[in-house]
């Protein structure tokens, strides 16, 4: 029996459609993205969440970064790029 039936009952139940590949990140839009990031610098909330992490409150900078961003997922991400950009700053000295 095929997976897709298109009723309304049962574990394969809703209406049949197709997914959408995600689109990769190009080189250029990376550039881009990158060169903004640098130039404009952080934004007050990212500050707050760069303090967090350097005194060590992980946790906060997670719920935080939650509330200003809207999903767990997001402020995970969020949490990780900030502590990337402290270990690259912490490098460079």
């Amino acid at each position: 029996m095929s997976g897709r039936a298109g009723i309304a009952v049962g574990l394969q139940k809703g209406h049949v459609v197709t997914k959408k590949e995600k689109a990769r990140q190009s080189k250029r839009v990376k550039l881009v993205r990158d060169i903004v990031r640098e130039v404009a610098g952080q934004a007050p909330y990212e500050k707050r969440l760069m303090e967090l992490l350097k005194v060590g409150r992980d946790k906060r900078a997670l719920k935080v970064a939650k509330r200003k961003l809207g999903t767990h997922k997001r402020g995970k991400a969020k949490r990780e790029e900030m502590s990337a950009l402290l270990r690259k700053m912490a490098a460079k000295k």
